[in-house]
């Protein structure tokens, strides 16, 4: 395989809400909150689906290689349920492979809403259910061995199993690669994600907040000087700035697609990802794969949802 993504494995339950719908339930605009079976029911009771579909940050960025031609698979964990199965068969119809045996789990499938405001920005509310009890034991060696890079999310690390499952992974890939996600997510493993990305990791992706938060950087000549010391590659979106990355002392730009009409920015870094390493796992120059992940992001944020089929 070209790559085998890790990560949760997470249904998404798409919902168009106004603003104040955000502020009536506290929840914190553009980004992903933490939810318990309770607190996710009693949301989605106020709501109206306009549609379900298998997710997962990663996950769609190996779809999002497989639509563009790769050989790919993914691990993540789910239970024998309904969204289990469907998780399953969205993967299978995608022609990304597997490596996960599902059985009745304590917990069910893990499920995301995802709030689109009139502004086309998504704020979540994720139930991580079973998928976030991924253990070393749900770590397929032979199929990380098998695949040139792992890409991992940082959604998935965890303090206990998950990260015992993360250096399993990283221990064993012939290259690793990890997304930052989000920028609760990055202040809340602050520590551990520098570690990876100083010591462990060959790719790291980023959008700008999360990487000024992950080094405390006062501004992004900072971030620049950092990603030059790093010696590893390095790649971060900035929304409407394009994006950069940087390997060594080289840094490589790419301007942002202009006059979009956009309609939902979920998706967004993931198929960037995607874009970004088919031109790299592919043999292209850094600069053409940037290309290739702005015009796979520019995309996906002129539909609703992150899949491009």
């Amino acid at each position: 395989m070209k790559v085998l993504g890790i990560g949760n494995a997470i249904v998404d339950v798409i919902c168009k809400v106004e603003e104040s719908f955000l502020s009536k339930n506290n929840l914190t605009k553009s980004t992903m909150k933490l939810v318990d079976e309770a607190e996710f029911k009693k949301l989605l009771s106020k709501l109206k689906i306009e549609e379900t579909i298998s997710g997962g940050s990663v996950a769609n960025s190996i779809v999002g290689l497989s639509q563009l031609g790769n050989k790919v698979g993914f691990m993540g964990k789910v239970s024998e349920d309904a969204l289990g199965n469907k998780y399953e068969e969205g993967l299978k119809k995608e022609k990304v492979e597997y490596f996960y045996s599902k059985k009745k789990e304590e917990l069910p499938t893990g499920t995301c809403l995802i709030l689109i405001t009139p502004d086309s920005e998504r704020t979540m509310c994720t139930f991580l259910g079973i998928a976030g009890k991924i253990n070393e034991n749900d770590v397929d060696i032979n199929a990380i061995k098998n695949s040139e890079m792992t890409f991992l999310e940082g959604y998935l690390w965890d303090e206990g199993d998950p990260k015992k499952a993360f250096d399993k992974a990283i221990q064993n890939s012939n290259k690793a690669a990890m997304s930052l996600s989000d920028l609760f997510c990055v202040e809340r493993h602050k520590s551990n994600f520098l570690y990876l990305v100083k010591n462990k990791l060959d790719i790291t992706f980023a959008n700008e907040q999360e990487i000024i938060s992950l080094i405390d950087a006062k501004n992004f000549e900072e971030v620049i000087s950092f990603g030059k010391q790093l010696k590893k590659l390095i790649v971060i979106t900035r929304g409407e700035k394009g994006s950069i990355a940087i390997n060594g002392n080289d840094v490589y730009e790419c301007d942002s697609k202009k006059n979009l009409k956009i309609i939902d920015l979920t998706g967004a870094g993931d198929l960037f990802a995607a874009g970004f390493l088919q031109g790299y796992i592919n043999g292209s120059i850094i600069k053409e794969s940037l290309q290739m992940g702005t015009d796979m992001s520019s995309k996906i944020i002129q539909k609703i949802g992150a899949r491009l089929k």
